[in-house]
């Protein structure tokens, strides 16, 4: 089977890490870039050896035919971007998050849907190495049918030196980061009937919230908590690690610092380390997160040579955007929001 091409739109701070996955994915290259930005387009595509560089998304698009769009921008402009990859007959996977609104994103996927064209959302976390390690226990009955669990992800890095923008937003950390863990609660637990969710804003510097913490009833009757700081100072720094705590019947998981995860059951308790494996490009401590950027480059180039739905299709995502959504309005009005109904 001939190799995928495909074309990305926007050069920025973390597009640079999908530039490299691609380059590192099977059965598909990217052959054109664009941005705005003439020096970040001449950046990226004098790092990765891209000759065919453009500043306008529809002429790139047009000028090169591409099987597939990366849309890498923020999220403003992802609905036109991926209208426009429709219009063109093209398959799009698209940055989080997916889209400022449900109407925008249930649009997106109705225009992909109505061109036959595939639609995936980078939702990366859930494919990080250890995330899908725990997955695996869960799967095959290692700690029996799970009843509570909890994802937590508490730092105090400074994440604003390398994106500025996320201190000027309204909306910050459920947005940004929330919606990473929320996704990974469905990945490992199911999807959710109700939650609640309590925010704050401890750095006076910026405008959105840096702290929630949201409650979710699973449609399988388990509880799962997910908790998410960017203000929280601990002896040992844990970004960009998810930790994660899952309760079953026959015995639990703790997914620990240091990508130390321990199975207990009646016959004891076995830690494995399940550290992702050192991308030849990657750097610690983002190395967790590279991993995982190249990880669904390779599905989403997988499941378009064999004709299947991606993990994190944009029809899936809706699900996850509605529980961003959902805490939103629950810390606005202090109550309980039926998800079903966002």
């Amino acid at each position: 089977m001939a190799e995928l091409r495909g074309v990305l739109i926007g050069c920025g701070f973390f597009a640079i890490n999908q530039l490299h996955g691609w380059r590192d994915a099977k059965g598909a290259s990217i052959v054109a870039i664009c941005d705005r930005d003439p020096v970040r387009l001449a950046i990226a595509g004098d790092q990765f050896g891209i000759a065919h560089r453009y500043a306008d998304a529809a002429q790139m698009i047009a000028a090169e035919k591409p099987d597939f769009v990366d849309i890498a921008t923020t999220v403003a402009s992802h609905r036109p971007l991926v209208e426009l990859a429709a219009r063109h007959g093209a398959a799009a996977i698209c940055q989080k998050p997916f889209a400022l609104t449900m109407a925008d994103a249930r649009a997106m996927v109705a225009a992909c849907q109505s061109a036959g064209a595939p639609l995936m959302v980078h939702e990366n976390f859930r494919w990080q190495h250890p995330i899908q390690a725990l997955r695996a226990q869960i799967d095959k009955g290692a700690i029996g049918a799970p009843f509570w669990g909890r994802a937590s992800f508490r730092s105090a890095y400074d994440v604003f030196s390398g994106q500025p923008y996320l201190a000027k937003g309204e909306r910050f950390i459920i947005e940004d980061l929330g919606i990473h863990i929320l996704d990974i609660a469905r990945f490992l637990f199911g999807d959710v009937d109700r939650l609640t969710a309590r925010t704050s804003r401890v750095n006076p510097d910026i405008r959105g919230e840096d702290v929630a913490t949201i409650l979710l009833d699973h449609a399988s009757g388990m509880t799962s908590i997910v908790d998410c700081s960017y203000a929280t100072r601990l002896a040992v720094e844990p970004f960009p690690e998810t930790l994660i705590e899952v309760d079953g019947t026959e015995g639990s998981i703790r997914l620990n610092q240091g990508y130390q995860m321990t199975v207990t059951d009646g016959r004891g308790s076995r830690t494995h380390d399940v550290s992702p494996p050192m991308l030849s490009w990657a750097s610690r401590p983002w190395h967790n997160i590279q991993q995982s950027v190249q990880a669904i480059q390779q599905h989403w180039v997988d499941c378009l040579r064999e004709g299947r739905e991606p993990a994190t299709s944009g029809r899936d995502n809706l699900k996850t955007l509605a529980l961003v959504e959902a805490a939103y309005q629950s810390a606005a009005a202090r109550q309980a929001i039926d998800v079903s109904a966002i």
